[in-house]
């Protein structure tokens, strides 16, 4: 079987599965004239809701409904594309698919219009994993954010660096180049300018972006602690519902219980896990063993105590088998009992809550708190979504610029470090990418996108 090529007419059912009111067929391709016409009857007009039939071979209607018809380059593949806006039965646009397969089409795979609009300049690569943010936002917050990508607030930052890095590599490479010529501009200071301005600049959008990835993935966060001490209802105040079972008997909770909650936009993953403790239970026991795989896994952990006996052995010894880089706050629940106040406070990279859980006294500091491990800073209204590999490249950007600033004497070194920046910028945007990595980031995609 011949590889899929991107000549090929592709189609897809764009539509969520499941029964709707409305369901779409989409198709991209170089032409579409003799399929549009042998399933409508006749090409619609360009850019105009026309109804029509949807025809099989023998000429019977598979459906009624509304075909749009955008003729390349104004589309959003930039080939022409083809709608088919039908009614939202299963069955029905399976129909009108198999019908578009018998006409030349194939099966368009995972995020395949969005990567030939990448491939025919319609969007970067910083956008077209902002639609598939977008798609998956899991919170008002995340959806703007995703948004902003989208539209290219992102990428016109990574393009301004871009090209500030350009004027600097232009000066530099000409002093390599014509030793000779006096380039008046190109003092050492005025290169030291340039370079500052450069960083602090991407200081701005690496923070902007390191804001956007927390409201993309969240934080992941494990309740662990001994049995009884209040750590399902925890959760239960935290996300305003009743999510875990909770009584007095000591192992009630015999497996994890996750929940996502939402703290001012931010998606917390709750994970509730087994009491801590040794057990004759054998289910209680494979709690247990979870529980810790759920530890590995976390990236903070809220120690649950009771208040008022405070941090025990028992309590040590399970903070003593925590990853040492894991964050952790130990929370001193039923202050209602204790009678201490609500409050919280840091203390070398860690964090003492003092909380109810049954009054809700000190939650609020709670949640400050988890905001603060998330790295989320209030007033994020233009942060832009980032994911893990533009974080990472725009980080091995500030590397090469701080190395870039160490070596300024050494002019070859200089021009070298520019140009290891430069690419790292390429590589967000898809002007510089490994066919590979396209591969890895469009077969995430849903189908019809």
């Amino acid at each position: 079987m011949a590889a899929p090529s991107d000549t090929d007419v592709i189609a897809a059912i764009a539509t969520a599965q499941g029964k709707a009111g409305i369901g779409i067929v989409r198709i991209s391709g170089k032409s579409l004239d003799r399929l549009a016409s042998q399933i409508l009857g006749a090409k619609p007009p360009a850019r105009t809701a026309t109804r029509a039939a949807f025809r099989g071979a023998a000429g019977e209607p598979l459906d009624d409904g509304i075909a749009l018809f955008f003729p390349a380059p104004a589309s959003y593949t930039g080939e022409d594309v083809l709608e088919l806006h039908g009614h939202g039965g299963p069955v029905v646009l399976q129909m009108v698919l198999r019908r578009c397969l018998e006409l030349g089409a194939r099966i368009a795979e995972p995020g395949e219009f969005s990567r030939r609009a990448f491939l025919n300049d319609k969007l970067d690569l910083a956008q077209a994993e902002g639609i598939a943010d977008l798609i998956e936002a899991a919170s008002e917050a995340a959806a703007r954010c995703a948004l902003r990508s989208l539209r290219g607030e992102f990428s016109e930052i990574v393009r301004s660096l871009a090209q500030q890095l350009v004027e600097l590599r232009t000066l530099v490479e000409a002093t390599l180049d014509f030793p000779e010529e006096e380039i008046d501009s190109l003092d050492r200071e005025d290169a030291r300018r340039r370079l500052s301005r450069l960083r602090e600049e991407l200081g701005q959008a690496l923070a902007r972006g390191r804001q956007g990835s927390v409201l993309r993935s969240g934080l992941h966060v494990v309740l662990a602690g001994q049995p009884n001490v209040g750590k399902s209802s925890l959760p239960n105040r935290l996300a305003g519902e009743d999510l875990a079972i909770v009584t007095e008997i000591p192992g009630t909770t015999r497996d994890a219980v996750r929940q996502t909650i939402q703290i001012e936009g931010v998606p917390m993953n709750i994970i509730d896990t087994a009491g801590l403790r040794d057990t004759d239970d054998r289910v209680e026991a494979i709690g247990i063993a979870r529980a810790w795989a759920a530890i590995e896994q976390a990236d903070a952990m809220l120690l649950v105590v009771d208040a008022r006996e405070g941090v025990t052995a028992a309590d040590r010894a399970i903070a003593g088998r925590l990853p040492p880089e894991l964050a952790r706050v130990t929370v001193f629940n039923k202050i209602d009992l204790s009678g201490d106040a609500p409050g919280a406070e840091e203390e070398q990279k860690s964090w003492n809550v003092y909380v109810s859980a049954k009054s809700g006294a000190g939650v609020d500091g709670l949640r400050r708190t988890l905001l603060e491990l998330a790295g989320w800073q209030p007033g994020g209204g233009d942060i832009f979504m980032a994911r893990e590999r533009h974080l990472v490249a725009l980080e091995r950007v500030a590397t090469a610029l701080e190395q870039a600033s160490g070596s300024a004497l050494h002019t070859e070194l200089f021009a070298e470090e520019l140009r290891l920046a430069q690419r790292e910028l390429d590589s967000i945007t898809g002007e510089f990418t490994a066919d590979d990595l396209l591969g890895e980031i469009f077969a995430r995609f849903c189908v019809g996108k």
